[in-house]
């Protein structure tokens, strides 16, 4: 009985933890290779349209401008700094994003270690934003642009019309 036991929990456990959260079953195993998922991750079909959530942008400003999730924050990467943040609770539900999900989860990392208590990685950042139809905005409104990183990155944008310049 008790191995029975575990042995249905084992098989419990592995069903909910090797659940694909992208569309793309190469992305999924690319992702699950480039990330180290030492973050809570959020998979884009587990936000349900929530208006409560802050979405941070942990790209570059020029890709930020080309376009992003509504009302997210444009704060980087590269030269994040803590400010940008400091007038959002830390109580706050909190997703980061980026392209592919590499440089939001550093950024989640970091607001972890300054006390932010609900902070999530967007798994397959916008790309798979996108790729599952949710729409991006520019300073003009909705747009398809999503500006892809580099040539190599932008295989996995599916959806969407693909930019890349610097």
């Amino acid at each position: 009985m008790r191995i029975a036991v575990i042995m249905c929990f084992l098989l419990i456990s592995n069903q909910l933890f090797s659940q694909q959260r992208v569309e793309n079953n190469k992305y999924d195993l690319m992702l699950e290779k480039l990330l180290s998922h030492n973050v809570n991750e959020v998979a884009i079909t587990d936000l349900a349209n929530d208006s409560n959530i802050v979405y941070l942008d942990a790209r570059s400003k020029n890709e930020y401008d080309v376009s992003h999730i509504e009302n997210a924050i444009w704060v980087g990467c590269d030269k994040f700094k803590m400010k940008t943040v400091e007038g959002i609770s830390k109580d706050r539900k909190i997703v980061v994003y980026c392209s592919v999900g590499y440089r939001s989860e550093i950024i989640t990392q970091k607001l972890n270690k300054s006390g932010f208590k609900n902070v999530s990685n967007l798994y397959g950042g916008i790309f798979e934003w996108v790729n599952q139809q949710h729409k991006v905005y520019n300073n003009n409104g909705v747009t398809n642009n999503v500006h892809v990183y580099n040539e190599e990155w932008g295989v996995w944008l599916q959806k969407g019309t693909k930019v890349l310049n610097d």
